[in-house]
């Protein structure tokens, strides 16, 4: 069976690959890509995403955990690959668009590195496209969440837009214009990995004080097992919660326990809502979006979360008083996010090997043409 590198392989100086063409035509295109069922995948620390979408709409969603980080790149690959052919066998799938919790270089090939995964300079989409009988495309699933949001959700309508996404670690975007904003090599929006404290906590990406160690999912457990295993008495109603396994305690146990009263609770998410809004103003005076898409599992504290954050930013935004403040709003999609927007933009690249794959057929028939036409000339007498 050929395969999609078949199709988009360079045929001298003139042709560039399918995939090398997306990111400068996003905007132009992205309303006349065909309503076509395609895959999209989330990757993430803990768990991976899988569901068929057609136009925003989630026909089937499969979840399984992410395999330990511990083993090889290949056994997340080969779990992906099982998903994609599960859910093929129930829909016409015409592209596969995966979100990976890493950076993903200019080309959307190669994973370069992902803090909560073993994957280093890893070719996933050339894997998988080998293994796969469709089109692929990769991204940073914060880019693929933050174009869920701006097509189908809170950031319709914006022109400069901010995705932050709160999970594991935090992850980044930047809409502008319609345009994933993606850098000169392909990494830009790490917002997480922006050092807040110096010489603070170390974090997985080998840096120290990253500010995903201050607002995220693992800083908000982290805080609250710390408590419980000092035996602190603000901290007595999650120990019995969990019945004194302090390793059980998890961040939407935490929510969930805030909702409900915990005054212990509410302050960890205070804390994190606090940092969250000083980041946030940082990248405003950075770059002066309109809006701040806030998703991830943690935003579904919501203004537990967000009504922090909001109060932060407006103490800390430079110029404060002076000048407008950018709209700070929860994601709609929920954690559904980056798996839609992969699923979307997958669908670009499946229009484009369409027409590669209709080129190629041209070609074959216009050879066949020639090739009678010589036939028939030299039988004629």
């Amino acid at each position: 069976m050929s395969t999609y590198r078949d199709f988009t392989a360079p045929i001298g100086s003139r042709r560039a690959t399918a995939l090398r063409t997306v990111g400068t035509r996003e905007r132009r295109s992205h309303l006349t890509a065909p309503r076509v069922p395609t895959v999209g995948i989330d990757i993430g620390g803990t768990k991976v995403m899988a569901g068929v979408d057609a136009d925003g709409n989630i026909l089937e969603m499969l979840r399984t955990e992410t395999p330990d980080k511990s083993k090889s790149p290949k056994v997340v690959e080969d779990t992906i690959a099982e998903l994609v052919l599960d859910l093929s066998d129930r829909h016409d799938v015409h592209a596969v668009g995966i979100g990976a919790a890493g950076w993903v270089d200019a080309d959307r090939n190669r994973v370069l590195f992902a803090p909560h995964l073993s994957w280093r300079n890893e070719p996933l989409r050339d894997r998988l496209s080998g293994r796969l009988s469709v089109p692929v495309l990769v991204d940073n699933d914060a880019n693929t969440a933050a174009w869920a949001e701006w097509r189908f959700g809170a950031g319709r309508g914006e022109d400069h837009l901010v995705m932050i996404t709160l999970g594991t670690g935090i992850g980044g975007a930047i809409l502008e214009d319609g345009q994933v904003k993606r850098g000169k090599y392909g990494v830009a929006g790490e917002f997480g990995h922006m050092q807040v404290v110096p010489g603070g906590h170390r974090c997985p990406c080998g840096n120290r004080g990253c500010w995903e160690q201050y607002s995220s999912g693992n800083a908000l457990v982290r805080e609250a097992r710390e408590l419980a295993a000092a035996d602190s008495p603000v901290a007595y109603g999650i120990i019995e919660h969990v019945k004194g396994s302090i390793g059980d305690i998890t961040g939407p146990m935490i929510t969930e326990l805030a909702r409900d009263g915990d005054a212990m609770c509410i302050e960890l998410l205070q804390d994190i809502g606090q940092w969250l809004g000083v980041g946030i103003a940082n990248l405003a005076a950075a770059l002066d979006p309109s809006c701040f898409v806030i998703g991830g599992g943690v935003s579904a504290a919501d203004d537990l979360l967000i009504g922090p954050a909001r109060d932060a930013f407006k103490r800390h935004l430079t110029g404060r008083g002076y000048r407008p403040e950018a709209r700070i709003v929860r994601a709609q999609l929920g954690p559904e996010a980056g798996m839609v927007g992969a699923a979307d933009l997958a669908r670009l690249v499946a229009r484009r090997f369409r027409r590669a794959k209709r080129r190629r057929v041209e070609r074959y028939e216009r050879y066949e043409r020639y090739t009678q036409s010589l036939r028939s000339t030299q039988e004629t007498p």
